[in-house]
């Protein structure tokens, strides 16, 4: 009994940890993104640059994503309760669909703009962008890279794959702004269509992120396995009990964040249903102990083949 109380308390101060990393990580993004977002609306709009207001409407969208972020790491960090036995680690990955699809959209009124300049054929009437547009791009691919970094760094210290989605938000962002600052260097030599050709670079980075984002949330929604390394290293570790003669079968499922396991283990087919029980005990904590991503393993105890 105080085994199982320190096991919450424990798996409760997680949670906590899992909290508040991701709320100073998320406050920390809105806080960048309006700055940056105004900053480079302003510097578009007084430096007559489509790709650098377009590349503001990406930072700006990214504000949303992290409030989508926020909710959705509030929603799966609750604690499991009478409609949702397994947890609410899945509410995650829907706050990562909705954010691949607010992404997905920006992405397309970004291309549609982007693509009615560059079939117009009219380049001469297009304004040519100020110095200060190209100094905006700058600061944006420097301040957007570090965002990255940060919140990478602490998405992957606390497991989020919301938190992480939004890194990549960020790393998009600075791509957005390296096709925005030669999209702008181009218009200023003397190819004004160049700025336009930007912004439908823009387009394709913000696709492409929302694509992985998407296809990142939908496979842990759908009980994929886990990858052969470590469903492989389940395995070993299993071995490693004396008492296992072998293993039957071994299943496994990513839900949300987090890792199912279902193993079938053969022990001495004389042992006592106590005994057969206690080995099934020693599988399962040796599992715990060292894979801290699982959080629910069902083992099963089969009689191994005798030999005749």
């Amino acid at each position: 009994m105080e085994e199982n109380r320190i096991m919450k308390r424990g798996n409760d101060e997680s949670a906590g940890d899992f909290q508040r990393v991701a709320d100073r990580v998320s406050t920390t993004s809105i806080i960048g993104n309006v700055i940056l977002s105004v900053f480079k609306l302003m510097a578009g709009i007084a430096a007559h640059s489509n790709a650098m207001v377009s590349d503001a409407v990406h930072s700006a969208s990214d504000v949303f994503s992290t409030v989508v972020v926020i909710i959705g790491i509030r929603l799966a960090s609750k604690k499991a309760d009478k409609e949702h036995p397994y947890g609410h680690e899945r509410l995650e990955c829907v706050a990562a669909i909705i954010l691949a699809m607010v992404l997905f959209m920006t992405g397309i009124g970004i291309g549609m703009e982007a693509f009615k300049n560059i079939l117009s054929g009219s380049y001469n009437d297009l304004p040519v962008p100020g110095t200060l547009a190209l100094a905006a791009a700058v600061v944006s691919i420097m301040v957007k890279e570090a965002m990255f970094w940060y919140t990478k760094i602490y998405a992957i210290r606390i497991d989020s794959s919301a938190l992480l989605a939004d890194a990549w938000h960020h790393r998009s962002d600075a791509f957005s702004s390296v096709g925005a600052l030669i999209g702008i260097a181009g218009a200023r030599f003397g190819f004004p269509v160049m700025d336009s050709i930007a912004s439908l670079v823009i387009f394709v980075f913000i696709i492409k992120a929302a694509y992985d984002i998407f296809k990142d949330a939908v496979d842990k929604m759908v009980d994929r396995s886990c990858d052969e390394e470590t469903e492989r290293q389940i395995y070993e570790c299993v071995m490693k009990n004396r008492e296992v003669r072998g293993i039957d079968s071994l299943y496994t499922r990513i839900f949300g964040n987090r890792i199912y396991v279902d193993i079938e283990v053969e022990v001495d087919g004389s042992y006592t249903l106590k005994r057969s029980h206690e080995i099934a005990e020693e599988v399962h904590e040796d599992i715990e102990r060292n894979f801290q991503k699982i959080k629910h393993i069902m083992v099963h105890v089969n009689p191994a083949p005798t030999d005749v």
